[in-house]
């Protein structure tokens, strides 16, 4: 190659595909929503090329663990590329990462987020990060910083994927799990706002591939259309899970995410003891339904899948039943006793659901 090029004729990170400047203007658009998640213990803006978290306020703990987690959206995305929605795929990954971390009874911290493109268009990022942000808001914790890349030729301009990290800490003397879970406690489940963020490969496939339904498409069982439905945001229980910590006595909490409802619940289940969910006890919402009906799913299948209306179970000494129903009921939050702990038997494992869902 001749070394004698014109000027400007050059490559450039432009003419690669990535445009800086429109990246410049992302950050700018999404300042003032991150500036709405901050708290006290964060030191420092949006710009830096690290989150700061000052942790001299874990001083007041004895002997504070620190919980993290990382984890995405999954191909909800999709659906709301598609739609043309991105303000509120951002709960979703609050939600998938914060409600990991409260599991243990931790109160998150701050969250860290990535977000992948193929083309950065400024508005649609700083929508993304508007979800984000709401969701930490919603989740009490700070986001301190995140990444935006832009891959042209990996994905195409209107493609993107989300991921996150997130810090929480709790007292030693206050982790949950399955060591305090005792025989006779309740397991009580707590709703859904439906999918929440798991499934969606199968519920993509039975909706479109099988029943050839469209977005737009009004569903009466639903009282509104589907793409409404499928982007529904993931609710983020982390508040109320530290407001049940703080007026009963929890043992255990489980996210119900990818795997179900039988396997989340047995990871906290210690040996030599079993959790029995009544499905008679609830019933799950129209789109979990709809997905079983559509593509013919068996329902062992679905509840390997999906969280059939629960998106989180707490587990309580029986004596603390009522107080932490009147909790989660003051706060909003429907849920009602699904089941039990008992001594494991030669053939049963950590979880099973028994009986029929109610009509």
């Amino acid at each position: 190659m001749s070394e004698s090029t014109s000027a400007g004729s050059g490559a450039s990170y432009a003419s690669a595909g990535v445009d800086i400047e429109a990246g410049d203007r992302a950050v700018e658009l999404m300042k003032e929503w991150v500036k709405k998640t901050q708290r006290p213990e964060v030191l420092g803006g949006l710009g830096g090329f690290a989150g700061l978290f000052d942790a001299s306020a874990l001083k007041r703990y004895e002997r504070p663990l620190l919980a993290s987690a990382t984890d995405g959206v999954g191909t909800k995305v999709d659906i709301a590329r598609q739609m043309g929605v991105y303000d509120t795929i951002g709960h979703d990954l609050v939600a998938m990462v914060m409600d990991d971390i409260v599991v243990c009874g931790a109160e998150p911290l701050f969250m860290t987020d990535y977000i992948c493109v193929g083309k950065v268009h400024p508005e649609r990022v700083a929508a993304i990060v508007k979800g984000i942000a709401e969701g930490c808001v919603l989740a009490g914790c700070a986001l301190v910083g995140g990444e935006t890349a832009e891959h042209p030729g990996l994905l195409g301009p209107d493609d993107f994927d989300v991921a996150g990290a997130g810090t929480g800490v709790v007292e030693h003397d206050r982790l949950l799990g399955a060591d305090r879970i005792r025989t006779g406690d309740a397991v009580i489940a707590m709703a859904s706002s439906g999918l929440h963020s798991n499934g969606y490969s199968l519920v993509r496939h039975v909706v479109f591939d099988r029943a050839g339904m469209t977005l737009d498409q009004r569903v009466e069982e639903l009282g509104r259309t589907l793409g409404e439905e499928l982007l529904e945001p993931t609710k983020i229980y982390s508040l109320d899970c530290l407001a049940l910590t703080r007026t009963t006595d929890v043992h255990a909490y489980s996210h119900i995410t990818g795997g179900g409802l039988a396997a989340n619940l047995a990871r906290v289940i210690p040996d030599g003891l079993h959790a029995t969910v009544d499905r008679s006890t609830w019933t799950p919402g129209a789109i979990f339904d709809l997905v079983g009906k559509a593509g013919q799913v068996e329902r062992l299948e679905l509840e390997k899948t999906l969280n059939m209306g629960v998106g989180m179970m707490a587990v309580v000494p029986a004596e603390s039943v009522d107080v932490a129903l009147t909790t989660l009921a003051d706060r909003g939050v429907e849920s009602w006793v699904a089941g039990e702990i008992t001594e494991r038997g030669a053939h049963t494992t950590g979880a099973e659901l028994v009986g029929d869902y109610a009509n």
